[in-house]
């Protein structure tokens, strides 16, 4: 991959293309979401939301909702797209991501190879424990805005951000 500029505005956006698309879904039901300790892959040791990438053929939302299934046995219910978010890294590596939430699931979460799940009240997500990006963009999914992130990351740290919302 080709190392990139480390300048956030120097980005041109309008002729950026990521090298893979991914998902990202937020179960919310009774004040709480069900997030993941991530056990592998890009985030391991962090903490998200279930998700993956999309396979080719794959609609975003249909991607959305078999990472749930798969990552933490439980099948989201009452999906809705609620934002879009576009990484670039500084190594060379951007994805494409499509942020979901579920209004309830079918099932209770059980821990796999890629993830553990545990449900959190809304007022205690554990932002420390998550990519800088999140405290961004998440209080405006849980506040039922649509949202655009454009990010710039170098390994763990955010070098520049863009976040626009609407109702």
């Amino acid at each position: 991959m080709t190392m990139v500029h480390k300048d956030f505005h120097a980005i041109d956006w309008t002729t950026w293309v990521p090298t893979e698309r991914a998902t990202l879904l937020f179960v919310i039901r009774d004040g709480e979401t069900l997030l993941i300790h991530k056990k592998r892959g890009l985030g391991a040791g962090k903490i998200n939301a279930p998700g993956g990438r999309i396979e080719a053929g794959e609609s975003a939302m249909a991607c959305a909702i078999r990472e749930v299934e798969e990552e933490v046995r439980v099948t989201p219910q009452q999906v809705s797209q609620r934002g879009e978010l576009f990484f670039q890294f500084t190594s060379g590596h951007s994805i494409h991501g499509y942020v979901f939430k579920a209004e309830s699931c079918d099932g209770d979460p059980q821990e796999t190879d890629e993830a553990t799940p545990f449900w959190v009240p809304l007022d205690e997500i554990p932002y420390d424990r998550m990519w800088a990006d999140d405290r961004l963009w998440v209080p405006l999914l849980l506040a039922g805005k649509t949202f655009m992130g454009k990010f710039l990351f170098d390994e763990d740290s955010m070098l520049g951000h863009d976040v626009k919302s609407s109702a």
